[in-house]
């Protein structure tokens, strides 16, 4: 919105040039997201308190989670708003690869916001049926992996990218198709799986954002794709933007979710932000980087597989309580230990994704 007045004035005057730099815009995206974050967050608090949209806490889950009854849930809307505020004022409209990452983000939110909706009007912890849930999820990720495969110009935008490895394409046809399915929905899952302290989840999904970024405004420029050896993809660089507005919102929902939380991310900020990231990370060719990066999301989401596996195969448990999260836990770790440990695991894979950039 803004873009497109700065780009008139100027015409007159060279200052306003300076919103055409992806990185003066990414700056003032994390700017405008974290103001607007800390600014509605207070009045958005009191109004999930007063209409009592308390979180339901699983009977089943660590004891000491019991205290976190009644805290408000559905905070994740906050992150939404303050992304699109940022997006509207900051991101180029005109760019293909921002609806799609606004319109996959959004419409997961949805999902996530009608279930966290059924779990409060029926004050348990089982809001949308799983297989609901996943056919949503399933029918959003394929209409964009069938419009990503169709907008792709070059074998690059299609083929599966090895890091570390100067040069190596794999092309994957249509199985590109099934790989952004999985990537979006998978990622979707596994930082709502992940979303069971405070602050657990929201910190390693600023981090990524964050890493992210740099991928897209790399893969977006040609002359730094060739000088690193990554594919080369006009228009992506804008996404810097969108995950730059991730940063922002997420230090903003911070602010308020931090141990002890004043408020909880729900489905609608979990699904949704790990639909973004995945998105994100399919558009900027980095699959097998997003998994690196967000390791804790992908070691939450096999502690649940493997838990449910054994059980079911040998009758026993492999963790105390899965996600391993629960697990520290149980073992005696205290909650903010837990997720200080995990933010600290987080920088050091994002550091290590950021590296492949050199390392080829």
């Amino acid at each position: 919105m803004l873009l497109a007045l700065f780009d008139w004035l100027a015409h007159y005057h060279s200052v306003f040039g300076v919103f055409h730099y992806l990185t003066f815009r990414a700056m003032l995206g994390v700017l405008t997201a974290l103001v607007i974050a800390l600014w509605i967050g207070p009045p958005m608090i009191r109004w999930l308190q007063s209409v009592k949209a308390g979180q339901p806490i699983r009977g089943d889950g660590p004891q000491s989670h019991l205290t976190k009854a009644g805290t408000p849930t559905m905070g994740g809307a906050l992150i939404l708003a303050a992304i699109g505020v940022a997006m509207l004022l900051w991101g180029d409209l005109a760019n293909k690869y921002v609806w799609i990452a606004l319109l996959t983000t959004f419409g997961f939110g949805v999902i996530g916001g009608w279930d966290d909706y059924l779990k409060l009007s029926r004050r348990n912890s089982k809001g949308l049926a799983s297989r609901y849930k996943y056919f949503w999820q399933s029918v959003i990720a394929l209409i964009v992996a069938v419009v990503l495969f169709n907008i792709a110009k070059t074998p690059q935008e299609t083929g599966l990218i090895l890091p570390l490895f100067k040069g190596v394409l794999i092309p994957l046809g249509f199985g590109y198709i099934l790989l952004t399915y999985f990537v979006i929905v998978g990622s979707s899952n596994a930082v709502n799986l992940t979303d069971g302290l405070d602050g657990l989840a929201i910190m390693p999904t600023v981090l990524v954002a964050g890493g992210l970024s740099v991928f897209a405004y790399v893969t977006g420029n040609a002359k730094f794709a060739m000088y690193l050896g990554i594919p080369y993809v006009p228009g992506v660089g804008e996404l810097a933007v969108f995950c730059s507005a991730i940063v922002g919102a997420g230090l903003g929902f911070l602010w308020f979710n931090s141990y002890p939380a004043q408020v909880f991310m729900g489905d609608i900020g979990a699904l949704a932000l790990g639909a973004a990231l995945g998105v994100v990370a399919v558009m900027v060719r980095q699959e097998i980087v997003l998994f690196v990066m967000g390791g804790v999301f992908v070691l939450e989401t096999v502690s649940v597989i493997l838990q449910v596996a054994s059980f079911k195969l040998t009758g026993k448990r492999i963790f105390r309580m899965a996600p391993i999260h629960h697990h520290f836990e149980l073992k005696g770790w205290p909650e903010p230990k837990v997720i200080v440990r995990f933010w600290i695991i987080t920088v050091i894979l994002v550091l290590i994704g950021l590296a492949t950039l050199k390392v080829r």
